[in-house]
C-alpha cells in the first residue's frame, strides 16, 4: 500500500443532483455512456436527456433524482475503473454510499447488477415520493449542536433524526409544522445555524413507513449477493457481508438514520486514509474532512478528474 494508505470508494446520496451532470462522462468513455443508456432503457425513458439537459424541475422530483444520482454515479465509477485497472494501490477496501448512495455502493461491490440497481433504486424513489406526498413531511439540517442535543429537541417536538453527517452536521426528519418549532428550538439552544431543507417528503423517518412494503415487494424482483468487497451500512456503521443482512439495511435505511460519521470512522479505524468520492456534488468530501481532519479525499464528479487520478 503506498501513501495514501487503504482506498475507500463512497458515493453521494439525494440533493448532489444538478441539469448537466455525467454529460462530460457520457461523451468521452464508452462504457459510462453505456451505463446511461442502460438505465433509459431500464427506466422506460430518457434519464439521460433529464440529467444533461433537465429542466431541474423534473430532476429535482425524488422519482427521477434518485435513479439519475445512482446512474451518474456509476458511469463516473466505470470510468475510473477503467482509469485505475492497472493501479492495484487504488483499488478499494471498503464502499460506501450516503442513503441512496448506498445502492451505488452495493453495485460497485458485486451486490447489485447495476441495470437491477438502476431498476430498485427507480422503484425506491417513485414510493418514497409517494410517501412524502401522503405525510406532508420534511427535513432540516441543524448546524453547530451535538447529537444528544438534537435528539433532545426531537423527543420534545415530535422529530427524528434523520443523517449524522458529522458531530456538528444532523438532519432531522418529521411533520412540517413540528419542524418549525425544532429548527427554532434547536437555534434557541446553541446550534450555529438551521436550514430547512428543500426535499420531497420527510426521508428516513417513521413517516416513510408507508414505503416499507413497496420495497419488500420490489427486492423480490432482483438478485442480491453476498458482496466482494465490504459495503458499509447506513445504519449500522459497519460492514455489510451476508445477503440478508442487505436485505434488511435496504428496508430499514427508508425509517432509520443514515450513520454516516460513525461509517467514516469505522473505515478510517480499519486503516483508510484516501476516500474517493465518486459522482455528481463534492459534499461527502468535506464531510469526510469534517470528521476525520487527517484524511484525504479526492473526488471524480467530471471527466477532468480523472486526468489527474490517472497521473
Amino acid at each position: 500500500m503506498t501513501d495514501q494508505g487503504k482506498v475507500a470508494y463512497i458515493f453521494p446520496g439525494q440533493g448532489a443532483q444538478s441539469v448537466g451532470m455525467g454529460q462530460d462522462i457520457f461523451a468521452t468513455d464508452d462504457t459510462a455512456r453505456q451505463v446511461f443508456h442502460d438505465a433509459d432503457q431500464v427506466l422506460g425513458y430518457s434519464l439521460s436527456d433529464m440529467c444533461f439537459n433537465g429542466p431541474e424541475g423534473d430532476l429535482t422530483k425524488t422519482i427521477h433524482t434518485q435513479p439519475a444520482i445512482v446512474t451518474t454515479s456509476l458511469a463516473y465509477y466505470q470510468a475510473t475503473a477503467n482509469t485505475l485497472r492497472e493501479r492495484p494501490d487504488w483499488q478499494p477496501a471498503f464502499t460506501a454510499g450516503h442513503s441512496l448512495g448506498e445502492y451505488t455502493a452495493l453495485a460497485v461491490a458485486g451486490a447489485l447488477d447495476f441495470q437491477e440497481a438502476i431498476w430498485l433504486v427507480g422503484e425506491r424513489g417513485r414510493l418514497m415520493q409517494e410517501a412524502g406526498e401522503k405525510s406532508g413531511g420534511g427535513m432540516g439540517a441543524v448546524l453547530g449542536l451535538d447529537a444528544i442535543s438534537v435528539e433532545e429537541v426531537c423527543q420534545e417536538t415530535g422529530m427524528e433524526i434523520a443523517n449524522i453527517n458529522s458531530d456538528d452536521q444532523i438532519v432531522i426528519s418529521g411533520p412540517k409544522d413540528a419542524m418549525a418549532r425544532a429548527l427554532d428550538m434547536a437555534k434557541a439552544r446553541g446550534a450555529r445555524k438551521v436550514i430547512p431543507l428543500r426535499v420531497g417528503g420527510a426521508f428516513h423517518s417513521s413517516l416513510m413507513e408507508s414505503a416499507v412494503e413497496g420495497m419488500k415487494h420490489a427486492m423480490k424482483k432482483v438478485t442480491l449477493r453476498q458482496p466482494t468487497i465490504p459495503v458499509i451500512g447506513n445504519c449500522t456503521g459497519k460492514p455489510l457481508t451476508k445477503v440478508e443482512d442487505i436485505e434488511a439495511e435496504l428496508l430499514q435505511q427508508l425509517c432509520e438514520s443514515v450513520q454516516w460519521s460513525q461509517s467514516v470512522r469505522y473505515m478510517a479505524g480499519q486503516g483508510v486514509q484516501t476516500f474517493l468520492e465518486i459522482g455528481p456534488g463534492r459534499v461527502l468530501s468535506g464531510l469526510v474532512r469534517r470528521i476525520e481532519s487527517e484524511a484525504q479525499t479526492v473526488n471524480v464528479g467530471e471527466a477532468k478528474a480523472l486526468e489527474k487520478l490517472a497521473s
